[in-house]
């Protein structure tokens, strides 16, 4: 495998509250926080943390359930820190995990930071926003690009540590070799389309830096943060 990764505070906000993990080989999280002043920095950092601990302790191959509980730990973590400073109530974050062993591979996500997969020259979305807009995309209300345009399209419906209950998409997929994969925040996915982000990944020599630069020439908005992995 190769692995690059790259985040940037983008050209609008102050701090950086996305946060990413590579434990090479095989762990890769992205985490987008959210929360007033630092807190969202908090929240996202403290899920990395959380899941790296977490998944230190217990022996491959960790599963998609294995690393669901590890959301599910760090959820619990981040409210237990919001309960005991009252500054950061509020906070919480993005998570999306893959972990690569053999010829599996296994995620878990919550949040609307993305899973992609690029294979045989096809870009799939290998899970779901947690978000209104999505929801009503899904019942056939919008179409993606009114999706894309709507104004509460950052209105998530699930994030880690903003509530006591979370539902945590899992799944898994065999890896043929060849494929590549794509995690990111939403900074990256609302300034590059997927037409864009399937060239990058198909053509560039060094995509998670070419990725951000591709957010920050169409505005930077948001934190941005990619991490890719090829898998031969």
């Amino acid at each position: 495998m190769k692995v690059y990764q790259c985040t940037n505070v983008g050209k609008v906000r102050k701090n950086n509250e996305d946060s990413m993990l590579v434990t090479e080989p095989n762990i890769f999280v992205a985490a987008d926080g959210m929360g007033g002043a630092a807190a969202g920095e908090v929240a996202s950092q403290m899920l990395i943390e959380t899941v790296e601990d977490f998944l230190s302790n217990v022996p491959e191959p960790l599963d998609e359930n294995i690393l669901s509980k590890a959301i599910l730990k760090s959820n619990a973590e981040i409210l237990r820190k919001a309960k005991e400073d009252s500054s950061l109530r509020g906070m919480g974050t993005t998570a999306t995990i893959l972990h690569i062993y053999n010829n599996q591979a296994y995620f878990a996500h919550v949040g609307d930071s993305r899973l992609y997969r690029l294979k045989n020259s096809v870009l799939e979305q290998m899970t779901l926003d947690h978000s209104y807009v999505e929801s009503l995309v899904r019942k056939g209300e919008l179409t993606p690009a009114q999706a894309k345009a709507h104004p509460m399209k950052n209105l998530l419906t699930q994030a880690v540590g903003a509530m006591e209950n979370i539902q945590v998409e899992t799944g898994n997929f065999t890896i043929d070799g060849g494929e590549k994969f794509l995690l990111c925040t939403d900074g990256l996915t609302n300034m590059v389309d997927d037409r864009d982000i399937k060239k990058i990944l198909s053509e560039s020599s060094n995509p998670a830096e070419d990725l951000i630069n591709a957010a920050l020439d169409n505005g930077g908005h948001d934190n941005i943060t990619a991490v890719v992995v090829y898998v031969d």
